[in-house]
């Protein structure tokens, strides 16, 4: 196999798994939910939940080194992106990968270091999401000659398609970001029923509710793994390919 093959079937296969794992994690979830079972059935339920839920955040960010590899790997690449490039983009999404599995190993630890690390990740979201989101507009909205040389492909390929799959990419990552902040009751509201060993009106809203708020951004994220997918295939307008 030469390189940009490995490369494409890394990226497929961060694909699947980033679905597959959000699957998981969702199917999970509705066990968790259930306030009719056991406390024991219902940790066992947000283990499995918890251990699908490392796949996506894994996918997530290897998605981003992985496609800007088969750019500069691809027979059109041009422009500003250059394969001695790759290191650092590389080194750059290993530390990200290291911060995120080192954050999901803590299970929601509050100690300094982990507390710098969450925060970090935050950081790094958010400008990934503004360079995705603004760079893949860029693209799509910009002319021929424009989009080409933004995307970092021959200025005749006229990859609008890349630039949309691009801003999706940094929608989902938007959607996991959201999907934080409509989870921030779930984290005491099942301490307190671990806790307490009783399930209460209130307990239930906040875990369940919490976990039903979170549920649009689930779909969205789905819209854009699997429209990142037919995009990455199709290519849409796409000259040369």
């Amino acid at each position: 196999m030469e390189l940009v093959e490995i490369a494409i079937v890394l990226h497929v296969f961060l694909l699947v798994y980033w679905l597959g794992g959000d699957l998981g994690t969702f199917y999970s979830s509705r066990y968790v939910m259930k306030p009719d079972l056991g406390i024991e059935a219902r940790q066992t339920a947000l283990k499995i939940m918890s251990f699908c839920d490392v796949f996506p955040r894994i996918c997530l960010v290897l998605f981003l080194p992985s496609g800007i590899t088969l750019l500069a790997l691809g027979p059109y690449a041009g422009g500003y992106l250059a394969r001695w490039m790759l290191v650092p983009i590389w080194a750059f999404g290993l530390a990200w990968l290291w911060m995120v599995v080192t954050e999901y190993r803590s299970h929601g630890g509050g100690s300094p270091r982990i507390v710098w690390i969450r925060r970090i990740d935050l950081w790094i979201r958010y400008a990934v999401i503004a360079g995705t989101v603004g760079l893949g507009l860029a693209i799509v909205l910009g002319g021929d000659t424009v989009a080409s040389r933004l995307s970092g492909l021959d200025v005749t390929s006229n990859p609008r398609w890349l630039g949309l799959k691009v801003a999706m990419y940094g929608t989902a990552i938007l959607c996991g970001v959201m999907i934080r902040r409509d989870l921030r009751p779930f984290g005491p509201s099942w301490v307190a029923l671990v806790t307490s060993g009783t399930s209460t009106p209130e307990v239930e809203a906040g875990i369940g509710g919490a976990i039903e708020r979170s549920e649009k951004w689930v779909y969205v994220i789905w819209v854009c793994v699997i429209g990142a997918a037919i995009l990455g295939i199709v290519k849409p307008g796409a000259i040369g390919y």
